[in-house]
């Protein structure tokens, strides 16, 4: 039932090869071979980071296009169906690292775009490939250290506080907080009221800033990460649709359904069924 490709690297195999440790090049070495496109395509095992120092791109994640300006950094967990388009004049880097192992540390960074606190994670990260370029004594210890760092600061640079003079940058910062909790969360809540709560928010507000920042309501920023997770199980799981729902959190199968039918167009039966593309 896979319907997108699934590699190590970007066009290339995943032949069940263990990395040591991680793997970088320039974004110009790979995206130059392809036209500058690459189609999208998930990594089993793998966590990215591109960081876009020059030129311009696009990148689709799991659906959602971004408009790529330097500085900014594009997460990448494994499992997030991604693709690029660069100007043919672009710039920075791609560093690919074994999920788990940021996972031994703390939770790997949901997906999404940085374009804040740049210069900590782009910091972080020249530490961490000058040590696996050029390994010193303790290696192992000083790569698990400059990993967690680049994690610390990943995790920094998406609550950064905006300027208190600029109402449209906060309402953007809150915004990208609420996506990122639920990109955290979906799984335990779909109440407003817990997000609104944990991001120090009134629900009036969180709706008017889902609504002027992302054109939908905080309901439907919700519903449309389960519904990802729903479609991704579809896709490339077998459990039954009941035990799908049960582990989104809805109990009632039927109620699952109409609330994915709502967001995906569809039943979840006939979006497991539907012909191969």
């Amino acid at each position: 039932m896979n319907r997108v490709p699934t590699y190590a690297l970007y066009g290339e195999e995943d032949g069940g090869r263990q990395q040591d440790w991680l793997h970088w090049e320039t974004i110009q070495s790979r995206s130059r071979l392809h036209g500058y496109r690459i189609a999208p395509h998930r990594h089993e095992r793998f966590f990215q980071l591109l960081s876009l120092t020059g030129g311009w791109g696009h990148v689709t994640l799991d659906g959602t296009g971004f408009d790529l300006k330097p500085p900014v950094i594009v997460v990448v967990p494994a499992l997030t169906v991604h693709g690029y388009v660069f100007s043919h004049d672009v710039e920075g880097v791609v560093v690919t690292l074994l999920e788990r192992d940021l996972a031994e540390q703390f939770e790997a960074p949901p997906s999404g775009v940085i374009g804040s606190g740049t210069a900590e994670v782009n910091a972080a990260l020249d530490t961490l490939l000058a040590e696996a370029d050029r390994p010193g004594g303790w290696h192992d210890l000083a790569m698990r250290a400059h990993i967690t760092l680049l994690q610390v600061a990943l995790h920094r640079a998406r609550h950064l506080p905006a300027p208190r003079s600029q109402g449209a940058a906060r309402a953007r910062l809150h915004a990208n907080a609420f996506r990122f909790l639920v990109d955290r969360k979906f799984r335990e809540t779909r109440r407003i009221a817990d997000y609104a709560a944990e991001l120090g928010l009134s629900q009036t507000h969180l709706n008017r800033v889902c609504r002027q920042e992302l054109g939908i309501s905080a309901l439907t920023v919700i519903e449309r990460r389960i519904a990802l997770e729903a479609r991704r199980q579809l896709l490339f799981s077998t459990l039954t649709i009941k035990q799908i729902g049960a582990g989104l959190g809805y109990e009632d199968p039927a109620y699952f359904t109409r609330v994915l039918k709502r967001v995906l167009g569809v039943t979840p039966a006939a979006f497991r069924n539907r012909p191969e593309s």
